[in-house]
């Protein structure tokens, strides 16, 4: 009997110890837990410098600002604005290259050959014939002043006058002995035709003359 008992007392205090681990091993790990919760709040403490836990607000979403285009005009592409814009800078040069190749080829205005003094005593009396001067030129001891009169304009009073204008000019303000002058055309098919001339010192009337057809 005495050996039934103290088997059976052996038994409720392995038991009782069972549960007695059991207890501790709960409490073990809720410490273990609370540690840890001090030890975040401490780590964050720490970072703050103390005092107050400072609370950190998430940055706002940036959205960008967008400019709506102009009513019926397509939106530029991304990225093409700098292509667009050197695109339109370089046909803007070569635009102005041309005017100013043309203005020299076709002398339908001021260019780098331009006699600026004789283009100033040509149009000093603000009337018809000056307004018809678009530029004068001094090329081989010639001049040339180039109209916008039409290639049937020959021998017309425009181009007499402004013909015996640019011999004065060549006698009174360079004090040419041989005066030659040109009187042409706007350009056209066939260039820049003469409409009058002073071609020597036997030539006075500025009148060009075409010679009679031949049988």
């Amino acid at each position: 009997m005495s050996r039934s008992r103290n088997r059976h007392g052996g038994g409720r205090r392995r038991e009782h110890r069972a549960r007695r681990r059991s207890g501790l091993g709960w409490v073990a790990a809720a410490c273990a837990a609370a540690l840890a919760g001090l030890g975040s709040v401490a780590l964050a403490h720490t970072l703050t410098g103390g005092g107050r836990p400072a609370v950190v607000a998430a940055p706002p979403s940036a959205s960008p600002v967008t400019t709506a285009p102009a009513e019926g005009a397509a939106p530029p592409e991304p990225g093409d604005e700098g292509a667009r814009a050197e695109v339109e800078a370089a046909d803007a040069g070569a635009k102005q290259t041309k005017k100013k190749r043309d203005a020299d080829e076709q002398a339908s205005g001021p260019s780098k050959h331009t006699d600026a003094q004789a283009a100033d005593y040509l149009k000093r009396d603000d009337d018809t014939p000056a307004k018809r001067v678009k530029d004068v030129r001094s090329v081989g001891g010639y001049l040339r002043i180039y109209t916008d009169l039409p290639d049937t304009a020959d021998n017309s009073r425009d181009a007499i006058e402004l013909c015996q204008r640019g011999l004065r000019y060549l006698i009174e303000e360079r004090g040419v002995a041989d005066p030659v002058v040109f009187v042409q055309a706007e350009f056209g098919e066939n260039g820049n035709p003469v409409l009058a001339n002073i071609i020597g010192p036997d030539d006075a009337n500025c009148r060009v003359s075409h010679p009679e057809p031949q049988d």
